[in-house]
């Protein structure tokens, strides 16, 4: 099945939603679409994960540092890091890379 990436349903404001696009072996590859935050949202994962920002732009804090990304943007987070989504501006169209 093919499908166009930049095709998407927008969340409701503040939301993200998140979808699964491969799972292979010790990889999961996941499409995200962030409609305007501007409520903080944390995540924890057990699994490595990088992203890039393919539309909009985003501000993350990981151990306290904050990150601005913009489009073409990326940022690896290791496994069991608590990370916060402080801020989207508009809709952020990442791809994110799970791996275990």
């Amino acid at each position: 099945m093919s499908e166009n990436f930049f095709e998407y349903t927008l969340p409701k404001l503040d939301n993200e939603e998140f979808t699964t696009l491969l799972e292979h072996k010790n990889v999961k590859i996941s499409k995200i679409v962030s409609n305007t935050l501007k409520t903080e949202q944390i995540f924890y994962s057990e699994k490595d994960e990088w992203v890039i920002v393919l539309q909009g732009c985003a501000k993350l804090q990981i151990d306290g540092k904050v990150h601005k990304l913009v489009k073409g943007e990326s940022l690896f987070i290791p496994a069991n890091t608590e990370h916060k989504v402080l801020k989207t501006k508009k809709v952020v169209l990442w791809l994110a890379v799970y791996i275990e």
